[in-house]
């Protein structure tokens, strides 16, 4: 199983390490994308979706895998359905987590409910302490990692969990480059005629009842996949506010799809 994670131009470790309670009985494949992480790339270098679709590619080559199992977090579930999209025989099933929209229209609402939220008063008073506490000339680390805390809080249903996420940082120029690169994107037909066409992948979708990913893009995502949907009432990160929750439903996802192929002769 491939993981996907989010930003575009995070890195895999902030999904650790919740994500590896799924490794018992069979093999997670965590890359950092290409100008995210340990995988920079000089400025003259495109990032944008198409080449993060084509470097997914050329890693299952290098794997030797014919078909992919894909887990998607985020922006990473746009990514699994852009892969999808381009090259659906290479796809086994789909796992996508509070997955990015498939439209412009509802990636600005996402912004837009994200901004809301950071201007919540006891949030802004939070930060507010915490500059005036004089924490960061004592002790940077502990000062870095409450900053790091107050800048995700807005995802969470319970923003004091937002201390659990695993810290990370984004290069913006790899995410600017990615949503420029989709423009006023909409994916919802070629998505539709697609799966008319070849019929759905096995998919299971997670959302977050109270992530500023509006619920209803993830909805929609959903229907259209003919995948199973999965709502927890947490925020954007399920693995942090729900994780037990979060782990049975896609490891019973993935048991479903290995006791199948196990049941086909090889």
């Amino acid at each position: 199983m491939v993981v996907l994670h989010g930003g575009p131009g995070a890195h895999h470790d902030y999904l650790l390490p919740q994500y590896d309670l799924l490794a018992s009985g069979r093999t997670l494949m965590y890359y950092d994308q290409r100008g995210g992480g340990q995988s920079p790339v000089g400025r003259d270098v495109p990032v944008g979706w198409r080449e993060h679709v084509s470097d997914l590619e050329a890693l299952r080559a290098r794997w030797n895998e014919a078909r992919l199992t894909l887990l998607g977090y985020s922006w990473g579930g746009l990514l699994a359905v852009l892969y999808a999209l381009h090259h659906p025989d290479r796809v086994a099933r789909l796992a996508l987590v509070c997955p990015a929209p498939l439209t412009a229209a509802w990636r600005a609402e996402f912004e837009r409910r994200f901004a809301a939220r950071a201007a919540d008063p006891a949030i802004v008073q939070a930060r507010a302490d915490l500059m005036r506490s004089g924490l960061r000339e004592r002790d940077p680390e502990s000062y870095r990692r409450e900053a790091f805390a107050l800048s995700v809080a807005p995802y969470f249903r319970d923003v004091a969990r937002a201390r659990e996420l695993t810290p990370f940082r984004i290069t913006q120029r790899t995410q600017d480059a990615v949503w420029s690169s989709l423009g006023e994107y909409d994916l919802r037909d070629e998505l539709r005629k697609l799966i008319e066409t070849r019929g759905p992948w096995p998919a299971l979708t997670f959302a977050g009842t109270f992530d500023p990913m509006p619920l209803e893009g993830t909805r929609e995502l959903a229907a259209i996949l003919h995948s199973r949907l999965v709502e927890l009432p947490t925020g954007h990160a399920p693995h942090v506010e729900a994780t037990e929750q979060f782990l049975q439903g896609i490891d019973g996802f993935l048991r479903e799809g290995e006791t199948r192929l196990e049941g086909h002769p090889k």
